[in-house]
């Protein structure tokens, strides 16, 4: 961000519940020109409150974090706040955090091997009301962006599962792995498991072949023909 005639550095508050490393991204920032730290937080709740007595430009904002996380006090932020705009800088950049994220507010999203120049060109592109994106996280949403539009989900999942749940059980009705159910999701692994867990403690099942009779007896999945 170059220093033109009279104009202020960005005030910048950094949010990051590790100690080690919120002290490693402050002292970044305070190499970078056209930057200003003026304050720390430690979750989300302590960023909501140092944005109210502050009123910084932008917060680089983490996303897992205890007592309030990174969206809501993104949410929040951006509710109560408005003049301030929202970076996320976090280790993830799977669907399950980049979209909430986007949908609260935030209007960049970096992951922490993003460099110097590119939170520089984050900062600076959210204050001038463009998007501050990594080249990864573009990418993301233009694959999205591409993708053919999933079947609707029934009207009334049953047996009270997500929505996601009942995509994670449609294909495991279609015969993916955990793995391929990972890869056609872009999410993690873990992040599969957990589903799985969820809407078997839902609905009663022991295994996968259940599943499977579940998704056809709810007619989730249609048999094929022939």
């Amino acid at each position: 961000m170059t220093e033109e005639a009279g104009r202020k550095p960005a005030r910048v508050i950094v949010a990051d519940d590790q100690t080690v490393v919120r002290e490693g991204i402050v002292m970044l920032l305070g190499l970078l020109p056209g930057i200003e730290v003026v304050g720390a937080a430690g979750d989300g709740d302590e960023a909501v409150k140092l944005v109210a007595e502050l009123a910084p430009d932008v917060v680089l904002m983490d996303l897992r974090m205890p007592r309030c996380d990174g969206v809501e006090a993104t949410r929040r932020i951006r509710a109560e706040y408005p003049g301030t705009q929202v970076v996320v800088l976090t280790t993830y950049a799977d669907d399950e955090s980049l979209f909430p994220a986007l949908r609260a507010g935030a209007r960049g999203y970096l992951t922490k091997d993003a460099d110097g120049d590119e939170i520089v060109r984050a900062v600076e592109s959210v204050l001038s009301g463009a998007a501050g994106l990594s080249p990864s996280v573009q990418r993301r949403l233009l694959e999205r962006l591409s993708e053919p539009e999933p079947l609707p989900a029934p009207a009334e999942a049953p047996d009270g599962l997500t929505a996601r749940e009942t995509e994670v059980l449609v294909l495991i009705a279609e015969g993916l792995s955990n793995q391929e159910i990972a890869r056609r999701l872009h999410v993690s692994t873990a992040t599969v498991k957990t589903h799985i867990n969820n809407l078997f403690a839902k609905t009663g099942l022991k295994d996968r072949a259940q599943a499977v009779r579940y998704a056809y007896g709810k007619g989730l999945v249609r048999p094929p023909a022939g």
